[in-house]
């Protein structure tokens, strides 16, 4: 079965459970339900905008760039809201998941799974672990990872003692692992916190054999999507400096591509923490989803890439670090900036391809 046709096979098994649900609570939600998710269809494919929250969705909101369909401007499914739309040329379905992990894959599944999508495009604010790179600046990693599956161990065990399980293959020592003693205010050669080992995630992919695990930490974004980045990148973007007139950053902002970013269900606010992800795993954007997105993405071979706006230092350490509250709008409107030259770069790409 191609990919193709899983797509449409799985879309039309989940519809017609979704709709018999609806159908119980509500005929008038249920009896519409199919025709119209069709009718969306019949007009993609289109590309999936993923955003965490709605003060980061406003911007492209009220952006003239984005203009909603006049047939279906949007789909209310499950709690939530599939907005359609274009973006210039480019027809989108723009998806609102809230916050943390577990929101992002979920929605990101459903996206995936209802509507008929060429690829996926998440956006919107960080936190900074690179000390290098300046609030405002918009990053867009090549890799990015969930920093937050641990085998923590217990107290007396060290780095040559195997984990619970990892002899069944459950769990390994290969990625490394944060060690509590090294954060202690006075010296200290012991913790009872001991080691948490970072651990890969487990996926089953659309065109791998079912039930049959495989293991990623590291996942990419899509290499053609990386280059139109780096073109964007090249050209430059135009950004938000000031917050207001008495607010702005030393320089103009800009957009990079850069190596890593990590996702995890915690929201870091710590130095010494930051510093860990920025020395480990060459990470600069912290945030609670885009490793989410890009997990699901990767198991349903969906091209994907993220861009996330920095909003702050995590965990301070300059003049204008550990400003979150008051940088969170700029870096949101940053965020957005990106994301339509990223669409309009692609856009042209996609033409001078055909």
């Amino acid at each position: 079965m191609s990919i193709g046709h899983f797509r449409l096979w799985s879309s039309l098994v989940l519809s017609l459970v979704l709709w018999s649900n609806t159908i119980t609570s509500d005929a008038a939600i249920g009896s519409g339900y199919l025709r119209k998710i069709r009718e969306v269809n019949k007009l993609g494919p289109y590309l999936g905008i993923v955003v965490p929250n709605m003060f980061e969705m406003d911007p492209l909101l009220h952006s003239d760039r984005f203009v909603p369909d006049s047939r279906t401007t949007s789909l209310d499914i499950m709690g939530k809201r599939f907005r359609i739309g274009k973006v210039g040329n480019q027809k989108v379905i723009l998806v609102m998941t809230g916050l943390s992990m577990l929101n992002a894959g979920i929605t990101t599944e459903l996206l995936l799974t209802l509507f008929s999508l060429e690829g996926v495009l998440h956006y919107g604010i960080a936190g900074n672990a690179n000390p290098n790179l300046q609030i405002g600046d918009v990053t867009i990693p090549e890799y990015w990872a969930h920093s937050g599956l641990w085998n923590w161990q217990r107290f007396g065990s060290g780095p040559n003692n195997p984990l619970a399980l990892e002899s069944n293959g459950d769990f390994t020592r290969e990625i490394g692992y944060l060690r509590f003693a090294n954060y202690s205010i006075t010296p200290s050669s012991d913790n009872f916190l001991n080691n948490v080992w970072y651990q890969p995630e487990e996926i089953f992919t659309v065109d791998g054999s079912p039930e049959v695990r495989e293991h990623i930490f590291k996942v990419p974004v899509d290499s053609r999507y990386l280059e139109v980045a780096k073109m964007v990148e090249k050209q430059g973007v135009t950004l938000e400096r000031c917050v207001n007139s008495s607010l702005c950053l030393p320089r103009p902002p800009a957009a990079a591509t850069v190596a890593m970013g990590v996702s995890a269900g915690v929201f870091v606010d710590n130095r010494a923490y930051r510093e860990f992800l920025s020395a480990k795993f060459n990470a600069t954007a912290i945030d609670m989803e885009s490793a989410a997105v890009a997990l699901v993405c990767h198991q349903q071979r969906t091209p994907f890439i993220a861009i996330r706006a920095l909003s702050d230092l995590a965990g301070g350490g300059s003049a204008v670090s550990n400003e979150a509250d008051a940088f969170a709008p700029l870096a949101a409107e940053n965020a957005v900036r990106v994301l339509l030259s990223f669409i309009a770069a692609l856009s042209s790409s996609s033409s001078l391809a055909k």
